[in-house]
């Protein structure tokens, strides 16, 4: 099934353009008003799972941001991202994996996730990622996570997704991690159409 994934992803991104995909945002402002009502340090250490080609890691390198991840499974949507970022690349760990079988090696203060978990439809897929996301962060780190709310798509790039309130979400990462909060945003995609996303903020116990 990986394989598959991978091969899915990789066409996705060797196929179309990085601004043309339904996910894009030109600048990632919910992630960054998140991490500004956190008030997190820029020493803080932070990864973004299916980070893609996303401009989030642009933004905090900008910000002063040292210690930063982006993981995704698909090797060409990291490409896109180097090479828009340049030499800062070099300032980045890069990690092609599948985060469902993906072990860290390492705690995060951190773990951004825009869009991935919702494409976990099997529960032994969400169990996966949850090992992964507790094996990568310690008591306090914070999770900021984002999936398609009951409203909205049931299906994106040709998959179908999983959609959550923050009820929902709550129940899948408890015990381990304490919902402190959530909201809803309208994202409109490059072709103008609207998604109903649900954001939630996590800590870990």
């Amino acid at each position: 099934m990986t394989n598959a994934k991978r091969e899915h992803w990789d066409e996705v991104y060797l196929t179309k353009a990085a601004d043309s995909v339904s996910w894009y945002q030109p600048t990632p402002e919910p992630s960054l008003k998140a991490l500004d009502a956190l008030q997190l340090p820029a020493a803080a250490s932070l990864i973004d799972v299916g980070g893609g080609a996303s401009s989030l890691v642009d933004r905090l390198i900008d910000r002063g941001w040292s210690d930063l991840t982006v993981l995704d499974i698909a090797a060409p949507a990291l490409d896109v991202a180097k090479a828009r970022l340049g030499d800062n690349a070099m300032r980045v760990t890069w990690t092609v994996a599948d985060v469902t079988i993906w072990r860290p090696g390492r705690y995060y203060d951190v773990w951004h996730d825009r869009a991935v978990f919702h494409f976990l439809t099997e529960p032994e897929q969400r169990l996966a990622y949850c090992h992964a996301l507790e094996a990568g962060t310690a008591a306090g780190s914070v999770v900021i996570i984002a999936t398609f709310a009951p409203d909205g798509p049931e299906r994106c790039s040709g998959l179908p997704v999983q959609r959550y309130d923050a009820a929902a979400l709550a129940a899948g990462f408890s015990p381990a991690f304490t919902l402190e909060r959530d909201w809803r945003e309208e994202h409109r995609t490059p072709g103008g159409s609207r998604q109903s996303f649900q954001w939630c903020i996590f800590r870990k116990r």
